[in-house]
């Protein structure tokens, strides 16, 4: 009986889940811890080795039984992240991240090479917000001068992982969409970007080519050895975090939100046409499965709850407690959460903002509920432009470790005032990995099943775990979704400068 496994390489971990197709069941799941080097300049790093190291931890720690059936598997990553590597495969620096903001500089000065924001937009459909890969190239060429001179191959997280295991130099269009250079209309190069973004170099000799999505790629010796996997396993193409997740959701056809509670918050849609807002109110990307996937990205939501957590001593297992024993509002305490800087709202220089204490407020249990008030205020921020522009919805489909907190998931349905469900599957981007490695091995064995046939087959969800808006607390969060946006009206000038 032949499995199939999803890895994905997070900020704070890297996941492997081995899936049983058969019986539809997850047969193994482990984990290993990353490290995050940052620095007072927003700079956010990690060591691709680090990957390597924990990809083979996972591996080691499932049953040799279950890894000598996986026939396939497929790389999910987290998005934005610049890899540089020369001509021998070797890594030159240290991997700048996509919550990276001390390129907000670098996103200026491409834009405005290209001809302004609305130009940008034009070209590839998104502007270049920091945290985008496009900005760290010439950050690279300014403080990194050596790499940048040895620099052969532009490769995201994600590309990376395929390398060491495939010895290819390839990437896909969903998570190429997020470097600032993809045509997302297109699906194309934009030449005038790149050469904004570096006049002196044809930096399109620095870009892996794009594999097709049903493509698969052979397992190299060497790395089927070092996990401990058959030499005849087949890699797919895998894609970004966000787009794995949309298919570990089932966020494969139109008309279904997806909202990932992870390090970062995204609240994300599939479309089978390209969707680009004018203004770049979000991030017009490309799905991993043929499609598009319009997406609003916060860079901090776990991150806050975790840090509120670990400031006052108990663990953010223990936040629901807090939220029960606190009312919706947090009693007028407001937190703008924006402690890696934000993208959305766009404001990269951003900090943290704590407002409205006082003697009944100042507590635990009242910093930890507007911490995740304060996360989910900033993702309906971003649905509110979604629903501006005429996108409807019925429910949202909850996914990330936010989505274990039973008080989280009322959270949203309250704040949202639409139903709320969670997959059987809590790690949506590791499963849809091992779900795309399903399909195409399916189809490269002639199985004409799509992806959206696969995901219906086999993406389920926990009934215990969902949650139905409750009229008797809309009022009140709406009141206090209110006060955030004043608010956030009120500190933008100072942190746009």
């Amino acid at each position: 009986m032949e499995l199939v496994a999803g890895i994905d390489a997070g900020t704070q971990s890297l996941k492997v889940v081995v899936y049983d197709p058969e019986g539809r069941s997850l047969v193994a799941s482990t984990s290993a811890p990353l490290q995050l080097t940052s620095a007072a300049d927003g700079s956010r790093e990690q060591r691709p080795a680090d990957w390597v190291t924990a990809l083979h931890a996972c591996f080691a720690a499932i049953d040799p039984a279950v890894r000598s059936r996986i026939a396939a598997l497929a790389v999910s990553g987290q998005q934005h992240g610049f890899v540089p590597v020369d001509a021998a495969g070797e890594v030159l620096a240290p991997a700048k991240l996509w919550c990276d903001t001390s390129t907000s500089a670098e996103c200026v000065q491409i834009m405005d090479a290209a001809g302004g924001t609305a130009r940008t937009i034009a070209l590839a459909g998104n502007p270049v917000l920091a945290g985008y890969t496009a900005s760290k190239l010439p950050w690279t060429k300014t403080h990194r001068p050596d790499a940048y001179a040895r620099l052969a191959t532009i490769l995201l997280p994600h590309d990376y992982l395929n390398f060491v295991l495939t010895g290819e130099r390839f990437c896909e269009y969903g998570d190429a969409s997020g470097t600032g250079w993809l045509d997302v209309r297109t699906r194309t190069w934009s030449a005038e970007l790149l050469h904004a973004t570096d006049p002196q170099r044809d930096l399109a000799d620095c870009l892996p080519r794009i594999a097709a999505t049903e493509e698969m790629f052979g397992i190299t010796p060497a790395a089927a050895a070092a996990l401990g996997l058959p030499a005849s396993v087949k890699v797919a193409v895998g894609g970004g975090d966000n787009m794995m997740a949309a298919v570990g959701t089932g966020c494969v056809v139109p008309g279904r939100l997806v909202m990932s509670l992870g390090t970062s918050g995204t609240l994300f849609a599939f479309s089978d046409t390209p969707v680009v807002d004018p203004a770049g109110a979000w991030a017009a990307f490309c799905s991993s499965t043929g499609g598009w996937l319009p997406l609003i990205c916060t860079m901090n939501c776990t991150v806050v709850t975790g840090q509120v957590a670990d400031a006052f001593g108990f663990s953010s297992r223990e936040g629901d407690r807090h939220l029960q024993a606190t009312p919706p509002g947090a009693d007028g305490l407001v937190m703008l959460p924006f402690l890696n800087g934000e993208r959305t709202p766009d404001l990269p220089q951003g900090k943290g903002v704590l407002a409205g204490l006082d003697t009944t407020n100042m507590t635990p249990a009242h910093i930890y509920r507007a911490a995740m008030e304060g996360a989910t205020y900033a993702l309906k921020y971003g649905y509110d432009a979604f629903v501006g522009a005429g996108m409807q919805f019925e429910r949202i489909v909850l996914t990330g470790g936010g989505s274990n907190s039973a008080q989280w998931r009322q959270l949203v349905a309250d704040v949202f005032g639409l139903p709320v469900d969670v997959p059987a599957q809590s790690e949506g981007a590791a499963f849809g990995a091992a779900l795309q490695a399903l399909w195409a091995l399916g189809h490269g064995r002639g199985d004409a099943a799509s992806i959206a046939d696969v995901a219906d087959r086999h993406v389920a969800l926990d009934p215990l775990r969902s949650a139905r808006p409750d009229p008797a607390r809309a009022e009140a969060y709406a009141t206090a979704y209110a006060r955030f946006l004043r608010h956030l009206d009120a500190i933008t000038p100072l942190y746009r400068g």
